[in-house]
Order: structure tokens, then sequence, then C-alpha cells
């Protein structure tokens, strides 16, 4: 189904996205959109920006699949991907991976078949 690209659709704002889904990426809740500024290092010149910002995210049905960067000393590239049923009040997390940047849903379909996507390891969201 993750493979099949007609059955997703892109969004680029959290906003797009239900809370419970962005508290998977951010616990606060808190992710800048694409663009926004954010604390990409280690070092905090503003605390009320968030250390996460939204690459892109796709939604499918009851799937959802959040591309972000997260700072800090090692800027790093996340994959969640969750399900949220209607009548389920938390999401479960089906998959998450870390890896390089991806330009958009297609890029994440290559790198998933291609094997680019590191999974072996708890990537904190």
């Amino acid at each position: 189904m993750l493979q099949d690209l007609s059955l997703f659709h892109e969004v680029h704002s959290i906003h797009d996205l239900p809370s419970a889904i962005v508290k998977l990426c951010a616990e606060d809740g808190h992710i800048a959109d694409p663009g926004q500024n954010w604390n990409a290092t280690d070092a905090i010149m503003d605390p009320t920006l968030p250390a996460k910002r939204l690459i892109w995210a796709a939604i499918g049905g009851e799937y959802y699949v959040v591309h972000y960067e997260r700072g800090g000393i090692a800027h790093t590239f996340h994959i969640l991907i969750a399900k949220l049923m209607k009548d389920d009040a938390k999401p479960k997390v089906v998959w998450s991976a870390g890896g390089a940047p991806l330009k958009d849903y297609a890029a994440f379909v290559d790198a998933m078949r291609s094997g680019k996507l590191d999974d072996r390891l708890d990537h904190a969201h």
C-alpha cells in the first residue's frame, strides 16, 4: 500500500496533520513548518523555537508518513509511519527510520525500495 503513490497526498504543514500524529514526532507537539525558523543546531539561539522541522508529510487513508529533520549536535532526518483509525485516540507507530533528506513521497518510496533507509536503531523522534 505504501508504495502506491496514488493512494497518498502530500501536505506541507503540521496543521494538516492530526495533533496525535505530530506528538509522535515531537512530544510537545512543536514542529516548525518547512521554511520556518527552528533550532537546527545544539547552540540554542531562541528557546521558543522547536528543535524539529517538517520536510513533508503524506496521508493515505488512516496512514501517515511524516518526514522531518531534527537539529542538535547531529542534524538528522527521520521518517515516521503511523496508523490512526477514526475511532482510535492514539495512533500506532508502524515503522520509523532515519536516512538522508528526501525531496518528496516518491523519493521516499524509491529509498524504501532500494534499502536506503536505516530502521535498525531506535531513531529518537
